[in-house]
Protein backbone atom coordinates (compact mmCIF):
# COMPACT_ATOMS: atom_id res chain seq x y z
CA UNK A 1 0.00 0.00 0.00
CA UNK A 2 1.44 3.41 -0.94
CA UNK A 3 2.60 5.81 1.73
CA UNK A 4 -0.12 8.12 2.95
CA UNK A 5 -0.52 11.57 4.44
CA UNK A 6 -2.33 11.80 7.76
CA UNK A 7 -3.87 14.80 9.48
CA UNK A 8 -5.74 15.23 12.74
CA UNK A 9 -7.92 18.32 12.65
CA UNK A 10 -9.97 19.87 15.44
CA UNK A 11 -12.78 21.94 13.87
CA UNK A 12 -14.07 24.99 15.70
CA UNK A 13 -17.58 23.53 15.58
CA UNK A 14 -18.99 19.97 15.78
CA UNK A 15 -18.54 19.30 12.07
CA UNK A 16 -21.04 16.67 10.81
CA UNK A 17 -19.14 15.09 7.92
CA UNK A 18 -22.10 13.20 6.46
CA UNK A 19 -24.32 16.30 6.36
CA UNK A 20 -21.59 18.50 4.91
CA UNK A 21 -20.80 16.04 2.13
CA UNK A 22 -24.41 15.14 1.33
CA UNK A 23 -24.40 17.46 -1.70
CA UNK A 24 -21.35 15.86 -3.36
CA UNK A 25 -22.71 12.31 -3.48
CA UNK A 26 -24.54 11.40 -6.69
CA UNK A 27 -26.84 8.48 -5.89
CA UNK A 28 -26.30 5.37 -3.81
CA UNK A 29 -23.72 3.90 -6.19
CA UNK A 30 -21.51 6.96 -6.74
CA UNK A 31 -18.06 5.58 -7.75
CA UNK A 32 -16.34 8.67 -6.29
CA UNK A 33 -17.73 8.34 -2.75
CA UNK A 34 -18.55 5.61 -0.29
CA UNK A 35 -18.83 5.09 3.45
CA UNK A 36 -17.12 2.03 4.86
CA UNK A 37 -15.76 0.98 8.25
CA UNK A 38 -16.86 4.26 9.80
CA UNK A 39 -14.90 6.38 7.31
CA UNK A 40 -15.98 8.54 4.40
CA UNK A 41 -13.94 7.68 1.29
CA UNK A 42 -13.67 10.04 -1.67
CA UNK A 43 -11.81 9.90 -4.97
CA UNK A 44 -10.66 13.43 -5.82
CA UNK A 45 -8.80 15.35 -8.45
CA UNK A 46 -6.52 18.10 -7.15
CA UNK A 47 -4.24 20.60 -8.90
CA UNK A 48 -1.38 18.15 -8.19
CA UNK A 49 -3.08 14.96 -9.34
CA UNK A 50 -5.59 12.40 -8.08
CA UNK A 51 -6.07 11.46 -4.45
CA UNK A 52 -8.03 9.06 -2.29
CA UNK A 53 -9.21 10.78 0.88
CA UNK A 54 -10.54 8.86 3.89
CA UNK A 55 -12.12 10.87 6.72
CA UNK A 56 -13.15 9.54 10.10
CA UNK A 57 -15.80 11.81 11.68
CA UNK A 58 -15.48 13.55 15.03
CA UNK A 59 -14.31 11.35 17.86
CA UNK A 60 -15.04 11.85 21.55
CA UNK A 61 -12.17 14.33 21.85
CA UNK A 62 -13.44 16.52 18.97
CA UNK A 63 -10.86 15.42 16.39
CA UNK A 64 -11.40 14.48 12.76
CA UNK A 65 -8.74 12.18 11.30
CA UNK A 66 -8.01 12.25 7.59
CA UNK A 67 -5.71 10.04 5.55
CA UNK A 68 -4.93 10.48 1.86
CA UNK A 69 -3.01 8.64 -0.85
CA UNK A 70 -1.79 9.59 -4.33
CA UNK A 71 -0.15 12.55 -6.05
CA UNK A 72 -2.75 14.91 -4.63
CA UNK A 73 -2.64 13.52 -1.08
CA UNK A 74 -0.79 16.45 0.48
CA UNK A 75 -3.15 18.95 -1.13
CA UNK A 76 -6.18 16.98 0.04
CA UNK A 77 -5.18 16.90 3.71
CA UNK A 78 -3.95 20.50 3.68
CA UNK A 79 -7.34 21.65 2.37
CA UNK A 80 -9.37 19.35 4.61
CA UNK A 81 -10.96 22.27 6.55
CA UNK A 82 -12.29 23.86 3.33
CA UNK A 83 -13.49 20.47 2.08
CA UNK A 84 -15.51 20.17 5.29
CA UNK A 85 -16.96 23.67 5.34
CA UNK A 86 -14.57 25.59 7.60
CA UNK A 87 -14.50 28.55 5.18
CA UNK A 88 -18.29 28.87 5.29
CA UNK A 89 -19.76 31.52 7.60
CA UNK A 90 -23.49 30.99 8.29
CA UNK A 91 -23.59 33.49 11.16
CA UNK A 92 -25.65 36.02 9.18
CA UNK A 93 -28.34 33.50 8.27
CA UNK A 94 -31.52 34.28 10.23
CA UNK A 95 -34.39 32.11 8.97
CA UNK A 96 -37.60 33.75 10.19
CA UNK A 97 -39.98 31.43 8.35
CA UNK A 98 -41.13 28.80 10.90
CA UNK A 99 -40.32 25.83 8.66
CA UNK A 100 -36.85 27.14 7.76
CA UNK A 101 -36.16 27.90 11.41
CA UNK A 102 -37.04 24.31 12.28
CA UNK A 103 -34.94 22.85 9.45
CA UNK A 104 -32.02 25.02 10.53
CA UNK A 105 -32.49 23.93 14.16
CA UNK A 106 -32.24 20.29 13.06
CA UNK A 107 -28.93 20.92 11.27
CA UNK A 108 -27.27 23.69 13.30
CA UNK A 109 -23.72 22.57 12.41
CA UNK A 110 -24.18 21.94 8.68
CA UNK A 111 -21.87 23.96 6.45
CA UNK A 112 -21.33 24.51 2.73
CA UNK A 113 -18.27 22.58 1.61
CA UNK A 114 -15.84 23.24 -1.21
CA UNK A 115 -14.34 20.77 -3.67
CA UNK A 116 -10.65 20.08 -4.14
CA UNK A 117 -10.95 21.20 -7.78
CA UNK A 118 -13.37 23.22 -9.89
CA UNK A 119 -13.24 20.47 -12.50
CA UNK A 120 -14.64 17.83 -10.15
CA UNK A 121 -17.68 20.04 -9.53
CA UNK A 122 -18.17 21.12 -13.14
CA UNK A 123 -18.15 17.73 -14.90
CA UNK A 124 -21.11 16.12 -13.07
CA UNK A 125 -23.12 19.35 -13.19
CA UNK A 126 -22.79 19.63 -16.97
CA UNK A 127 -23.86 16.00 -17.37
CA UNK A 128 -26.93 16.79 -15.24
CA UNK A 129 -28.07 19.59 -17.57
CA UNK A 130 -31.69 19.23 -18.76
CA UNK A 131 -32.00 15.47 -18.22
CA UNK A 132 -33.67 13.21 -15.69
CA UNK A 133 -31.81 12.09 -12.59
CA UNK A 134 -31.59 8.57 -13.99
CA UNK A 135 -30.00 9.80 -17.24
CA UNK A 136 -27.55 11.99 -15.34
CA UNK A 137 -26.49 9.17 -13.00
CA UNK A 138 -26.03 6.81 -15.94
CA UNK A 139 -23.91 9.35 -17.79
CA UNK A 140 -21.69 10.09 -14.78
CA UNK A 141 -21.17 6.40 -13.97
CA UNK A 142 -20.45 5.61 -17.63
CA UNK A 143 -17.89 8.39 -17.91
CA UNK A 144 -16.17 7.17 -14.74
CA UNK A 145 -16.20 3.54 -15.90
CA UNK A 146 -14.94 4.20 -19.43
CA UNK A 147 -12.57 7.12 -18.94
CA UNK A 148 -12.05 7.64 -15.21
CA UNK A 149 -9.08 6.21 -13.33
CA UNK A 150 -8.87 3.90 -10.32
CA UNK A 151 -8.38 5.97 -7.18
CA UNK A 152 -4.90 5.78 -5.62
CA UNK A 153 -3.98 3.46 -2.74
CA UNK A 154 -6.83 1.65 -1.00
CA UNK A 155 -9.33 3.59 -3.11
CA UNK A 156 -8.60 1.15 -5.94
CA UNK A 157 -9.49 -1.82 -3.73
CA UNK A 158 -12.76 -0.13 -2.77
CA UNK A 159 -13.62 0.42 -6.44
CA UNK A 160 -13.42 4.22 -6.27
CA UNK A 161 -12.65 6.11 -9.47
CA UNK A 162 -11.62 9.68 -10.18
CA UNK A 163 -13.24 11.72 -12.93
CA UNK A 164 -11.21 11.91 -16.15
CA UNK A 165 -8.82 14.82 -16.45
CA UNK A 166 -9.45 17.69 -18.89
CA UNK A 167 -6.85 16.21 -21.27
CA UNK A 168 -8.71 12.89 -21.33
CA UNK A 169 -12.08 14.58 -21.85
CA UNK A 170 -10.76 16.55 -24.84
CA UNK A 171 -9.78 13.28 -26.57
CA UNK A 172 -13.06 11.39 -26.14
CA UNK A 173 -14.58 10.83 -29.61
CA UNK A 174 -18.16 11.78 -30.41
CA UNK A 175 -19.45 8.21 -30.63
CA UNK A 176 -18.13 7.49 -27.15
CA UNK A 177 -20.15 10.36 -25.72
CA UNK A 178 -23.29 9.02 -27.39
CA UNK A 179 -22.61 5.53 -26.04
CA UNK A 180 -22.55 7.09 -22.56
CA UNK A 181 -25.93 8.78 -23.28
CA UNK A 182 -24.31 12.21 -23.17
CA UNK A 183 -25.61 14.24 -26.10
CA UNK A 184 -23.53 16.66 -28.22
CA UNK A 185 -24.79 19.73 -26.35
CA UNK A 186 -23.42 18.48 -23.03
CA UNK A 187 -20.29 16.79 -24.40
CA UNK A 188 -19.46 19.96 -26.36
CA UNK A 189 -19.75 22.02 -23.19
CA UNK A 190 -17.43 19.63 -21.37
CA UNK A 191 -14.84 19.75 -24.15
CA UNK A 192 -14.94 23.56 -24.21
CA UNK A 193 -14.64 23.67 -20.41
CA UNK A 194 -11.71 21.25 -20.56
CA UNK A 195 -9.85 23.67 -22.81
CA UNK A 196 -9.94 26.37 -20.11
CA UNK A 197 -9.92 24.11 -17.03
CA UNK A 198 -6.49 25.22 -15.88
CA UNK A 199 -7.49 28.88 -15.85
CA UNK A 200 -10.73 28.05 -14.01
CA UNK A 201 -8.76 26.34 -11.25
CA UNK A 202 -6.49 29.36 -10.96
CA UNK A 203 -8.94 32.23 -11.35
CA UNK A 204 -12.22 31.21 -9.67
CA UNK A 205 -10.96 30.55 -6.12
CA UNK A 206 -8.93 33.77 -6.25
CA UNK A 207 -11.83 35.90 -7.49
CA UNK A 208 -15.16 34.31 -6.42
CA UNK A 209 -17.02 37.60 -6.98
CA UNK A 210 -16.46 37.22 -10.73
CA UNK A 211 -16.85 33.44 -10.86
CA UNK A 212 -20.35 33.58 -12.35
CA UNK A 213 -19.27 35.76 -15.28
CA UNK A 214 -16.20 33.60 -15.93
CA UNK A 215 -18.16 30.37 -15.90
CA UNK A 216 -20.94 31.73 -18.11
CA UNK A 217 -18.40 32.89 -20.67
CA UNK A 218 -18.06 29.19 -21.60
CA UNK A 219 -20.65 28.35 -24.30
CA UNK A 220 -23.13 25.89 -22.83
CA UNK A 221 -22.75 27.12 -19.25
CA UNK A 222 -25.80 29.10 -18.18
CA UNK A 223 -27.27 30.44 -14.97
CA UNK A 224 -28.17 27.00 -13.58
CA UNK A 225 -24.82 25.35 -14.31
CA UNK A 226 -22.88 28.32 -12.96
CA UNK A 227 -24.86 28.32 -9.72
CA UNK A 228 -24.48 24.57 -9.21
CA UNK A 229 -20.72 24.76 -9.79
CA UNK A 230 -20.23 27.79 -7.54
CA UNK A 231 -22.28 26.25 -4.77
CA UNK A 232 -20.28 23.02 -4.82
CA UNK A 233 -16.80 24.18 -5.82
CA UNK A 234 -16.63 27.50 -3.98
CA UNK A 235 -19.24 27.07 -1.26
CA UNK A 236 -21.02 30.21 -2.54
CA UNK A 237 -23.93 30.63 -0.08
CA UNK A 238 -25.94 32.77 -2.51
CA UNK A 239 -25.71 30.55 -5.62
CA UNK A 240 -29.38 29.77 -6.31
CA UNK A 241 -30.17 27.14 -8.96
CA UNK A 242 -32.54 29.21 -11.10
CA UNK A 243 -33.73 27.25 -14.10
CA UNK A 244 -34.03 23.96 -12.22
CA UNK A 245 -36.94 21.67 -13.08
CA UNK A 246 -37.88 21.00 -9.45
CA UNK A 247 -36.33 23.57 -7.08
CA UNK A 248 -38.65 26.57 -7.63
CA UNK A 249 -41.74 24.40 -7.19
CA UNK A 250 -40.35 22.55 -4.16
CA UNK A 251 -39.12 25.68 -2.37
CA UNK A 252 -42.40 27.41 -3.14
CA UNK A 253 -44.34 24.47 -1.76
CA UNK A 254 -42.24 24.51 1.41
CA UNK A 255 -42.48 28.26 2.05
CA UNK A 256 -45.92 29.29 0.74
CA UNK A 257 -47.73 26.02 0.13
CA UNK A 258 -47.78 26.20 -3.66
CA UNK A 259 -45.31 25.77 -6.53
CA UNK A 260 -43.68 28.90 -7.97
CA UNK A 261 -41.59 29.67 -11.04
CA UNK A 262 -38.14 31.27 -11.14
CA UNK A 263 -39.56 34.77 -10.67
CA UNK A 264 -41.51 33.58 -7.64
CA UNK A 265 -38.44 31.81 -6.29
CA UNK A 266 -36.37 34.99 -6.61
CA UNK A 267 -39.03 36.93 -4.71
CA UNK A 268 -39.27 34.33 -1.93
CA UNK A 269 -35.50 34.12 -1.46
CA UNK A 270 -34.67 37.83 -1.71
CA UNK A 271 -34.94 38.42 2.09
CA UNK A 272 -32.30 35.74 2.65
CA UNK A 273 -29.61 37.28 0.42
CA UNK A 274 -26.63 36.57 0.65
CA UNK A 275 -27.60 33.16 2.05
CA UNK A 276 -30.19 32.08 -0.51
CA UNK A 277 -28.49 28.76 -1.28
CA UNK A 278 -28.90 27.76 2.38
CA UNK A 279 -32.67 27.96 2.00
CA UNK A 280 -32.57 25.83 -1.16
CA UNK A 281 -30.31 23.21 0.40
CA UNK A 282 -32.25 23.00 3.69
CA UNK A 283 -35.46 22.31 1.78
CA UNK A 284 -33.72 19.74 -0.44
CA UNK A 285 -31.99 17.94 2.44
CA UNK A 286 -35.29 17.68 4.28
CA UNK A 287 -36.81 15.92 1.26
CA UNK A 288 -39.63 18.48 0.96
CA UNK A 289 -41.22 18.44 -2.49
CA UNK A 290 -44.48 19.47 -4.05
CA UNK A 291 -46.93 16.60 -4.56
CA UNK A 292 -46.30 14.91 -7.88
CA UNK A 293 -49.35 14.48 -10.10
CA UNK A 294 -49.27 13.10 -13.59
CA UNK A 295 -46.33 11.56 -15.44
CA UNK A 296 -42.69 12.10 -14.62
CA UNK A 297 -40.26 13.73 -17.03
CA UNK A 298 -39.47 10.88 -19.41
CA UNK A 299 -35.92 9.95 -20.44
CA UNK A 300 -35.17 10.63 -24.08
CA UNK A 301 -35.11 7.69 -26.47
CA UNK A 302 -33.06 9.00 -29.41
CA UNK A 303 -29.67 8.13 -27.89
CA UNK A 304 -28.07 4.67 -28.26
Amino acid sequence: MPDSCVRDWRPAWPCPVEQVWAAVKRGVADPTYRIQDGRHWRALNTPYGPATLAVRPLDASGLIRAEAWGAGAVHAVEHLPDLLGAADDPSGFRPEHPLLAELHRRRPHWRLARTASIWDALVPVVIEQKVTGHEASYGIRSLLARHGSPAPGPGRVLGLRTLPSPDVVRRIPSWEWLAMHIDPARSGTLVRAAAVAESLERVLPADPARADARLRSIPGVGIWTSAEVRGRALGDPDAVSFGDYHIPADVGWALVGEPVDDAGLAELLEPYRPHRLRVQRLVTMAGIARPRHGSRLAPRTHLP
